[in-house]
């Protein structure tokens, strides 16, 4: 039964360590995304593709594919040089409440 419990705690302690790791770049932009098909999502109200290799990381820091992305997402991303969307963050609650310091 001990070892059960340690073993629980630190799984526990390994995903709170993972969760603390997750950095969101500074000048990463705020948005409102939506999956709308393929390789097109939307950003508050326009339109944009997903790069080739685009990230979208959920809440916990897990990579999800865009048809799983919720509807209206708080999110921070970052656009490629080509003005697609190359990576996403989908914020906390905590993250959400914060404000943008730029």
């Amino acid at each position: 039964m001990r070892l059960i419990a340690a073993l629980l705690v630190a799984l526990h302690c390994a995903a709170a360590a993972a969760q603390q790791l997750r950095t969101i770049p500074a000048d990463a932009r705020r948005g409102q995304m939506w999956h709308v098909q393929d390789m097109i999502v939307q950003i508050d109200d326009r339109r944009v593709l997903l790069s080739q290799g685009a990230q979208i990381r959920s809440a916990s820091n897990m990579v999800v594919v865009p048809t799983a992305l919720p509807p209206g997402s708080v999110v921070k991303y970052q656009m490629n040089q080509a003005g697609q969307v190359h990576r996403v963050w989908i914020l906390t609650p905590q993250e959400a409440a914060q404000t943008d310091r730029n």
